[in-house]
């Protein structure tokens, strides 16, 4: 199966399945003599890992990480990194009745099509559970980012709608992403968020959601103009975690709704000498080159598909069924997928900053 790595300079590739025994990735590119260890990837682990609240799926994985490779005595030495994760709890039984069976929403039907063949134990290799391995390189990637960029680039994301439900913007509080079990910045619509979702679990059914990811701290000139934009590759990384549907950069659809006055960032020059920007309806791109402003980047994740709700579907005889889905889902997927979304912003940034220093030597800054 090709396509199970991204990146150029900075590169991981994962392998592994949901009910394998463990799963794993191999992140290759990064420069020797950066300070790394297993405590350094796996807090970022442990913000991701299933079953620690009721709003998320049952299964009990601990995701503890093992450096197999690339580090000697606390450094990474430059050779590839292998990054390795043992599965604890899965339940393949639970995926028993739907063996010959296509599950609507899924990868099912396309993967048996594609490859004569398919893991049903819940869903192999097109499992978010292999988003882990990201959130893994993404660990990477960050100390890749706090070595090479002064003053580091802090990345940080946030569920801004739940359904139809979206955050009041002039409540927004980064800080109050943690503590509550949504990653809302808003602790009001947190609140509201706590009976929806009870409500959609009690029902058997899912829901979906937006993720915004911000990147502050990022060095003007990163990206390259036609096929390598830095929101090009943005756009590409968001698209490949499970479950996403739409990705827009800064202001995205709602562009189109402006008038070009009102669209376009005007700059000054600032009290330091240095130009800026007055507004960041570019999401802190331009021409697919970064600009030294936040990087805002929002994804559309689609309601989890295994539900219990029946649908109709067939089997591999090609019989019409209708398919219940048994076993431990998310109700809402889109709340484990922002630290997944802030684990590929910071692998794309890491490639652009590597590709960038490799054309053009040191960042400039603004």
């Amino acid at each position: 199966m090709s396509g199970n790595g991204f990146g150029h300079l900075f590169r991981f590739t994962t392998f592994g399945e949901s009910h394998g025994p463990a799963i794993g990735c191999v992140v290759d590119g990064v420069p020797p003599r950066l300070a790394l260890s297993e405590a350094d990837i796996q807090p970022w682990l442990d913000r991701r890992r299933p079953g620690q609240n009721r709003f998320t799926t049952q299964r009990q994985e601990a995701d503890q990480v093992r450096i197999l490779s690339g580090v000697f005595e606390g450094r990474t030495t430059g050779t590839p990194i292998g990054l390795l994760i043992e599965n604890t709890d899965q339940r393949s039984k639970d995926y028993g009745s739907i063996k010959d069976t296509f599950r609507p929403g899924h990868a099912d039907w396309v993967y048996q099509q594609k490859y004569g063949l398919r893991d049903y134990r819940g869903g192999g290799r097109s499992s978010a559970r292999e988003t882990a391995m990201r959130v893994a390189a993404g660990a990477v990637a960050r100390a890749v980012l706090d070595a090479l960029v002064p003053g580091g680039v802090r990345i940080r994301g946030a569920l801004v709608q739940m359904g139809a439900a979206r955050v009041d913007r002039s409540r927004w509080d980064w800080e109050a992403c943690a503590a509550n079990p949504f990653w809302c910045p808003d602790p009001v619509a947190a609140q509201d968020w706590e009976g929806l979702l009870d409500g959609v679990r009690k029902r058997g059914s899912s829901i979906g959601g937006v993720v915004e990811v911000v990147a502050s701290g990022v060095p003007v000139g990163l990206g390259a103009p036609v096929y390598d934009k830095l929101d090009a590759d943005l756009a590409k990384a968001m698209m490949s975690i499970n479950a996403v549907k739409g990705v827009e950069i800064g202001e995205g659809f709602a562009a189109a709704e402006l008038a070009g006055e009102d669209n376009a960032d005007e700059m000054r020059m600032g009290p330091d000498g240095r130009v800026a920007f007055l507004s960041n309806h570019a999401g802190g791109i331009l021409g697919g080159v970064s600009t030294g402003q936040d990087v805002v980047v929002r994804l559309a994740v689609k309601p989890t598909s295994s539900i219990l709700i029946p649908k109709k579907s067939v089997d591999i005889h090609g019989n019409e069924v209708e398919v219940t889905t048994k076993g431990r889902h998310d109700p809402c997927v889109a709340i484990r997928a922002v630290p997944v979304a802030e684990a590929m912003l910071a692998c794309t940034l890491a490639d652009h900053l590597l590709r960038h220093r490799a054309q053009c030597g040191e960042t400039r800054g603004g």
